[in-house]
């Protein structure tokens, strides 16, 4: 039975990523769907998406900035105009089934399914919603959410704890444990630390781990450290100047790698005995999968502070440690070199965040999904 699935959102990885997930489970699922992915113009999705295989149409769609700016005054006139254009493609495509994932074109696009009384379907990945989600709720036939106790946002007779969908190739790490040493070039004799802060880099993680690199060397800590490309340049001084190594170059004094970005995260994952990340959404599901000892540092540029809840929704289970974004290039080095001293701690962080891993939240949004568009035919 054919079916037809409007995915709408991006901006970031961790709205992308999830939607690429929930599509691939669909297909595998039901190989004759018919798929079609919205998104913003000029943002990430329009190019991640069409690499992932699938088509995808864009609406001229920003949000409000913070401080005052004269392209505030536009927001509103590129709202209407999205809203004319999700119902060009509603029109067109004839949708079973309009999912959000997140992002600002996902507002538009759920909006006019439901005017349409086409059947929705959310996908919240934090522990705190956005405020689009929040208005959505009330009016979305199911909501799909990452965290329990998301009773006090939403409908409690719309949400599903499917959690966060993730990239499959990181489970069952310990089998690639040798070639990720070799991907990297690393030491299997030294702890190894992972260093993420998402595919724009974190700032202060970066400079937090630049100031600390003797001190980490000092106690035979190596890195892969991941700096989002307006870091890298920066980071480059920290190298041999050497050949490239899968993507980015060797740090001098055999500290490890370091890259703007990583294409292998399940080489990345396999490697760590230790994790430095923000708290992003997808972050902290792909950590709770992979089972790694980790240090968040919440964002502190994010609406709502959703990164610190996140966070927090794992501390409070003893399943990983934080480290306020302020206080992290006085704590953070610190706090890393005490962790890697302490085994009965890692062992504790690594056994409590696998017990918070969904693993299989693809499969359960694409069922639901097929189950919803197949009432309507």
């Amino acid at each position: 039975m054919n079916i037809k699935v409007i995915i709408s959102g991006g901006g970031t990885g961790g709205h992308i990523f999830p939607a690429i997930a929930i599509a691939n489970a669909i297909k595998a699922q039901c190989p004759v769907a018919e798929i079609l992915f919205v998104g913003a113009k000029g943002r990430m999705e329009m190019e991640k998406v069409p690499a992932a295989g699938y088509r995808i149409e864009g609406l001229t769609i920003s949000g409000f900035q913070r401080s005052f700016t004269i392209k505030n005054l536009w927001v509103p006139v590129k709202i209407i105009l999205s809203m004319i254009k999700a119902a060009e493609i509603i029109s067109k495509f004839k949708p079973d089934v309009v999912v959000g994932v997140g992002g600002y074109a996902s507002g538009p696009m759920l909006q006019t399914a439901l005017r349409k009384k086409i059947p929705t379907l959310i996908q919240e990945q934090n522990s705190y919603p956005g405020i689009t989600n929040k208005i959505l709720s009330k009016r979305v036939n199911k909501i799909c959410v990452a965290y329990p106790g998301m009773e006090k946002f939403f409908p409690t007779g719309k949400i599903l704890f499917t959690g966060n969908p993730v990239r499959q190739d990181i489970s069952r790490l310990t089998e690639k444990k040798k070639d990720a040493l070799e991907y990297f070039k690393l030491s299997a004799s030294k702890k190894t630390l992972l260093v993420i802060g998402g595919s724009l880099g974190a700032r202060t993680i970066n400079e937090s781990i630049a100031g600390g690199l003797k001190q980490l060397g000092e106690k035979n800590i190596q890195l892969v450290w991941q700096t989002g490309k307006g870091y890298f340049e920066t980071a480059l001084k920290f190298t041999q100047q050497s050949e490239p190594i899968s993507g980015g170059m060797a740090l001098s004094g055999n500290l490890g790698w370091v890259g703007g970005f990583i294409s292998r995260m399940d080489y990345a994952y396999a490697a760590a005995d230790l994790v430095v990340s923000r708290a992003g959404a997808l972050s902290v599901s792909e950590l709770c999968v992979a089972a790694k000892a980790s240090i968040f540092i919440p964002s502190p540029n994010v609406a709502e502070d959703h990164q610190t809840k996140n966070a927090l929704s794992l501390v409070n289970n003893n399943a990983a440690l934080l480290v306020k974004d302020s206080d992290s290039r006085e704590m953070l080095v610190k706090k890393i070199i005490e962790l890697a001293n302490d085994e009965m701690l890692i062992n504790s962080l690594e056994k409590n965040i696998s017990r918070l891993a969904k693993t299989n939240a693809a499969s359960e949004i694409a069922s639901e999904i097929i189950q919803m568009a197949r009432k309507v035919i």
